[in-house]
């Protein structure tokens, strides 16, 4: 067993997380082959090493020492690994590709220059729709992509990253708390049909009974940034603020000087996951292992 650390890994997730179906996202694979990872560790060891609870997962005294081991393995593979990468030493540009809020509000320049560091080569960054990098992982013009929703492909590892939330933010100041009948009372700029955050809010509406037919929608634009910049551009009247639907990570700094502002539907939370993909071809890639796990690590 201690020729593949894939068990041991998927064990320590558990461990960590609690639970098999948060490991199986942050895994990357399905819940069943997660439990099969443990049942054959078990089997291994001839005894049990996790106890499923109502409220999670717990270590058995077996489990606990199995913990200790695993922990000081991984970190004498973590250091290994950085000498291989040393020893490997060639010359690349490690191609990053990242949804249009990701690639210019989450993933900072200094953030790529200490990516560039930690693998000793230069990093590219390429911002472009989730569909698109979806599409270009598959034609191997990037490395690995940083999206906005888990569009699937079986050819594709999906690891869950950031947990962001939409808000609705406006030009000048609005309720903290929005009623749905409110909603209508506004001047929109909403984002186009192919985008990702259309459709979370798209299904929020849904379930509110709300219709963005029925809205003064005075533009419908391609991304985060032409949002911002409209809004920030409109004409401030309290009388009729002009609104739209943002991440939160996009709008934090217009937020603080409060030249935007923010609100939420009551009793309504627009969650969604963004998802580092990588392509399975390069599952065991040390570039990419490395430049994965150093997102996921929160360096970024």
């Amino acid at each position: 067993m201690l020729k593949d650390f894939v068990k041991l890994e998927t064990f320590l997730t558990v461990a960590r997380e609690r639970s098999f179906s948060k490991a199986s996202a942050k895994l990357g694979i399905s819940q069943p082959a997660v439990t099969q990872q443990i049942k054959f560790i078990e089997k291994y060891l001839a005894c049990k090493v996790i106890e499923r609870k109502k409220n999670g997962i717990k270590l058995t005294n077996e489990g606990e020492e199995l913990y200790k081991i695993a922990t000081r393995l991984e970190k004498e593979i973590l250091s290994s690994e950085q000498d291989i990468l040393k020893i490997i030493n060639k010359e690349i540009t490690f191609r990053l590709g990242a949804s249009f809020t990701i690639g210019t509000y989450i993933i900072p320049g200094q953030c790529l220059n200490t990516i560039s560091e930690a693998i000793n080569n230069s990093v590219n960054l390429d911002i472009d729709l989730s569909d698109n990098i979806i599409q270009k992982l598959k034609d191997r013009k990037i490395d690995v992509g940083l999206i906005e929703s888990p569009i699937m492909d079986h050819d594709l590892i999906y690891r869950e990253w950031l947990e962001d939330e939409l808000v609705v933010v406006s030009n000048v100041p609005i309720p903290k708390t929005l009623k749905t009948e409110e909603l209508y009372d506004y001047d929109w700029i909403c984002r186009d049909e192919g985008s990702h955050t259309r459709k979370v809010v798209a299904d929020v509406f849904d379930e509110l009974g709300v219709s963005c037919k029925s809205f003064n929608v005075l533009s419908e634009v391609s991304n985060t940034t032409t949002v911002l910049q409209t809004l920030k551009k409109s004409d401030r009247n309290p009388e009729r603020p002009v609104v739209s639907i943002l991440s939160k990570y996009a709008i934090m700094d217009e937020v603080a000087s409060e030249e935007l502002f923010e609100a939420r539907l009551r009793g309504y939370t627009m969650m969604r996951k963004f998802y580092i993909v990588y392509s399975k071809e390069n599952k065991h890639n040390a570039y990419v292992d490395k430049v994965v796990n150093y997102i996921l690590a929160g360096h970024c």
